[in-house]
């Protein structure tokens, strides 16, 4: 870990994490390098390896960081509401990924390379954000779901999460896919994040 305060250390990680989300907002994963990383930062790239060692971890960090995003919302689902609906809290739910495109794309990525080329120590921190992500939404079903029982809660819990791996894909299709889809003559319907996830909930809930 370099020398320096733990405010500069976390400012450098950041900013670390802020380039590699630029880059992947226009290139694909295994096109982004550190080099690539390096040059969108304000420090020389053999700086990065004083905080991450493999884009991997960077990518993970950014991985991170959009959980830690959501759980924010998740909170604000939880604190900010007395009563919902099965209506009001799939929308606000729905809406709530909805905000967080950059989660899935993440999320349809090979997390096991990911997870795989990360050192464990930020691969547990990865997992802390994940994990509460899975309470926070826990916690809203107990509230807002009264009438369900614990174990309709787990198993809520692992068809939504694992869905949730599949919503980028259905719903952020290019033009060439597209095209495909025409000529293989397969009717599908396109929808958006917000309709194919307020539509799972709605079923689940």
């Amino acid at each position: 870990m370099p020398k320096g305060s733990p405010e500069r250390t976390a400012a450098r990680k950041e900013e670390i994490i802020s380039a590699c989300e630029k880059l992947y907002q226009t290139m694909s994963f295994k096109d982004i390098t550190l080099k690539e990383i390096g040059n969108e930062t304000s420090f020389s790239r053999p700086t990065i390896y004083n905080y991450y060692q493999t884009k991997e971890e960077i990518f993970l960090a950014l991985f991170e960081r959009e959980y830690i995003r959501w759980n924010e919302e998740l909170q604000s689902i939880l604190q900010e509401n007395e009563q919902l609906s099965k209506e009001q809290l799939a929308n606000k739910l729905a809406s709530s990924i909805a905000n967080r495109q950059q989660l899935l794309k993440l999320l349809s990525m090979n997390n096991y390379d990911m997870e795989e080329n990360s050192r464990p120590e930020l691969l547990t921190s990865f997992k802390v954000a994940y994990g509460e992500s899975m309470k926070n939404v826990c916690r809203i079903i107990t509230k807002f779901c009264s009438e369900k029982s614990v174990q309709e809660i787990q198993n809520f819990i692992y068809v939504f999460f694992p869905f949730m791996f599949g919503i980028y894909p259905y719903t952020e299709v290019t033009d060439k896919q597209r095209e495909a889809m025409k000529q293989a003559n397969v009717d599908y319907v396109y929808q958006s994040i917000f309709e194919i996830t307020n539509n799972c909930l709605l079923k689940l809930l």
